[in-house]
């Protein structure tokens, strides 16, 4: 729950405050992640060694605490789109439904995309529970196979940084069109982990499904924007990891059934693999997908927006009837004049009415 708490705001923020170069800068924000694979577990078996569970994890509570101060340097940005007080006459359920952007659940685009990443979790982190049982199996001894992991967690690192330079490079096609090409990559990469008979075939497809599995990270994010618009990133963010997290419970218990079934970890692999491949058929319709143009900002934050019914936001019509009639037309004898009548009694005449 808490890192749900700082996660998901914090990649919401790093896309409020890029736009040239977004992908770059989500690519370093998620970088860390490689970093802290490597780095905490030996120092947290150290802490463990010197001052006891009990005081290993207070230091790291103590540790997290920094996000604390890290958080408060950050100057939130108004954007368009962003969720607005909409005055006394207000519900509470439908301020809440705007805060939780709960009407995302209506918008076709968004839901395709969730279903993506519901496949995409179903197999993404089958490697991450069973490579080093698998490497074992195929003869590895204990600390080269667990090695394996420090070797893809590098890999992954350097893949997130490499994905964001290249997609903000824009030698090619939309964030969307990178994000299906990592996609399928990483799910190529998984399918044929079962090729791995030695430790070094073995190292090699780690190296593969880490960079793959990496790149793919930064572009789940930022190719979000282009689908909703930057306005509802945080909300889009915080409801997409809400509902993909069931493909993440369903795939590696679903991988640990299959592998005692059949006695070894290939269907398990080729299935994960498969959810991944799976997932950018649905990519590919999302709308104007093989257009080969990206999105300007004004349409993410407008045509890709989902209509909020309940924010006052006036139409041409609203506009036309805050404007006084045309000067051609003379009132009626006993007509009181348009003019009179006050634009915000007009509109909400028609509203009214409507």
């Amino acid at each position: 729950f808490g890192w749900a708490l700082v996660f998901t705001p914090s990649m919401a923020t790093v896309s409020h405050y890029f736009e040239k170069r977004r992908t770059l800068a989500m690519g370093l924000a998620v970088s860390g992640a490689g970093v802290s694979s490597l780095a905490f577990s030996p120092l947290f078996q150290y802490l463990v060694d010197s001052y006891g569970w009990r005081g290993a994890l207070m230091l790291v509570a103590a540790m997290s605490l920094n996000l604390v101060a890290s958080g408060a340097l950050l100057k939130p940005l108004a954007l368009e789109g962003d969720p607005a007080p909409k005055g006394q006459a207000a519900k509470w359920p439908a301020t809440l439904a705007t805060l939780f952007s709960l009407k995302l659940l209506s918008h076709g685009p968004f839901m395709r995309y969730v279903l993506a990443f519901v496949l995409v979790d179903a197999g993404y982190f089958v490697p991450y529970a069973h490579l080093v049982a698998h490497a074992r199996e195929v003869g590895c001894d204990e600390y080269r196979a667990a090695f394996l992991m420090s070797v893809a967690a590098v890999a992954d690192m350097c893949g997130r940084i490499f994905a964001g330079w290249l997609a903000d490079s824009r030698l090619c096609g939309r964030l969307l069109h990178h994000l299906t090409l990592w996609t399928v990559l990483t799910g190529a990469s998984i399918a044929l982990l079962p090729l791995g008979h030695s430790y070094t075939s073995l190292a090699a497809l780690g190296l593969c499904y880490g960079f793959f599995a990496g790149a793919l990270v930064p572009l789940q994010f930022t190719s979000l924007v282009e689908i909703v618009g930057s306005g509802r990133t945080l909300g889009a963010i915080g409801l997409m990891h809400m509902l993909e997290s069931g493909g993440a419970l369903l795939g590696t218990p679903l991988s640990g059934w299959l592998r005692d079934l059949t006695g070894n970890y290939a269907v398990s692999f080729i299935t994960a693999g498969a959810f991944l491949l799976a997932s950018s058929f649905i990519l590919a319709t999302l709308p104007n997908y093989f257009s080969c143009s990206r999105p300007s900002e004004a349409e993410e934050e407008g045509a890709r927006r989902p209509q909020d019914h309940d924010a006052l936001e006036l139409s041409q019509q609203d506009r036309d009837l805050l404007q006084p009639e045309a000067k051609s037309r003379q009132p009626a004898p006993g007509e009181k004049s348009p003019n009179s009548l006050s634009p915000w009694t007009a509109l909400v005449s028609r509203e009214g009415s409507l």
